[in-house]
């Protein structure tokens, strides 16, 4: 590399966030598609609660597991090729439900494999989040990280919400085929956009050009200050035998997995025991989601504020309380929205402290730490939905209160290991690395 100040790299930093946010946006895209239609699937192939479950927490199945080889793909290729993947496998998935309704209309019992199927290939875009984090994070210098990624989890965040609000209206004013289709071409624009347009940092585009790194060069040339260190499973290694790696990573099954799991079970749960219609229902899904992704940034600044410990047993506080309304609302509308409300607020809160939490307890090994606590924890949007769909196969329509036991339960887990995590914390903890 030539010892002048010339960064020969394409784009900028404040490019390659925006892109990389959108991304993240548009991988939310299939998980959103999916949702709507387990309500359809459930009446038109008599599936009972179990399997409507599983059926909703499909896309979240793919969504969690690829986010740890994804995430660790960025180290040696960049952050364009795995989103790419990524992103034309959501689009598979969208295509697949589109082409499935067309020839198998209505769908029969024997149509469930093929729709879970489905439902894994739209989840794929959802692991987009784990690449974006050490995508932005090469671009920006330390000490710009921790706004840039704030910026990156809750624009991206928002995403699932808008989308819960934008198709049913779609599906109800322009009918199932033509928005699904509008969907699917939606979702294809942005990828052949992002293959366009989307360059990797500087690190990376080097590489490409063949040109001899230099790191002090490339810092000032370009401004990139951190250098993939291909050390990717080492710090996996070390970061699993780390018993504090997997508190944390509970900590986020139940807020980050809770988020997924409730994105996707929220619109069965109002339209079968509520009675909503569509539109309504993806209006209340919204509600949530959009709540909890733009509470998770006022997360970020509150837990710089009082600390990542307080705000995460506060937040862990509210997720009870919040499950608790939901299991004594019964048929009460105006209380099951508070505890919509107050799930969002914890969780919000939630997901943004544990990442806080992250260098402190695993100083060693963030980025092995960050990738397990953000690709197991994620699992949670799998586990979650078929548990309180079993609450609604033993209990009826009670069930869909009762499930989220689950969720009060959990959180009452989350403070105990949070007493065990607080009591056992670093006598000497690092300075905490932006995240």
């Amino acid at each position: 590399m030539s010892d002048e100040a010339v960064c020969y790299a394409q784009s900028s930093r404040g490019a390659a966030l925006t892109w990389t946010t959108l991304a993240f946006f548009a991988g939310f895209a299939g998980v959103s598609a999916f949702g709507p239609i387990v309500a359809n699937l459930k009446q038109s192939m008599e599936l009972n609660p179990l399997l409507v479950g599983f059926l909703a927490a499909s896309p979240a199945l793919t969504g969690s597991l690829l986010r740890i080889p994804f995430g660790a793909m960025v180290d040696r290729v960049g952050g364009k090729k795995p989103i790419l993947i990524l992103l034309s496998l959501a689009v598979a998935g969208i295509a697949a439900i589109t082409l499935l309704f067309t020839v198998f209309s209505p769908p029969q019992p024997s149509h469930y494999p093929l729709f879970l199927m489905a439902g894994m290939l739209c989840g794929c875009g959802i692991a987009v989040f784990s690449v974006g984090i050490p995508t932005v994070s090469y671009w920006y210098p330390q000490k710009k990280q921790g706004t840039a990624l704030a910026i990156y989890a809750g624009l991206g965040n928002m995403a699932p919400g808008m989308f819960a609000m934008a198709l049913p209206f779609l599906v109800v004013s322009l009918g199932f085929a033509i928005s699904y289709v509008l969907w699917l071409g939606m979702l294809l624009s942005l990828l052949i956009v992002f293959l366009v347009y989307m360059k990797d940092a500087p690190y990376f585009q080097y590489k490409e050009m063949g040109i001899q790194i230099d790191e002090d060069a490339l810092f000032i040339a370009c401004g990139e200050e951190l250098i993939p260190s291909g050390n990717v499973m080492e710090s996996l290694k070390r970061a699993g035998s780390n018993w504090r790696t997997w508190i944390l990573t509970m900590f986020y099954f139940v807020t980050f997995g809770g988020f997924i799991a409730l994105t996707v079970w929220f619109p069965t749960y109002w339209r079968e025991y509520f009675g909503t219609s569509l539109v309504l229902a993806g209006f209340l899904t919204a509600l949530y989601s959009l709540s909890a992704s733009i509470l998770r940034v006022f997360g970020g600044f509150t837990s710089d504020r009082i600390g990542g410990e307080k705000t995460v047993f506060l937040s862990f506080v509210v997720v009870a309380v919040g499950a608790f309304l939901m299991i004594v609302a019964s048929r009460s509308m105006a209380m099951a929205v508070s505890g919509v409300i107050l799930l969002a607020l914890g969780m919000g809160f939630a997901n943004a402290a544990v990442f806080k939490l992250v260098p402190k307890y695993t100083p060693e090994t963030v980025g092995g730490a960050a990738g397990i606590v953000g690709g197991l924890g994620a699992f949670g949007g799998f586990v979650i939905p078929p548990v309180m769909g079993l609450f609604v196969k033993l209990s009826g329509a009670s069930g869909y209160s009762l499930g989220f036991s689950v969720f009060f339960g959990l959180s009452l887990l989350s403070l105990v290991l949070f007493a065990i995590l607080n009591r056992y914390a670093p006598v000497e903890p690092a300075a905490e690395a932006a995240t």
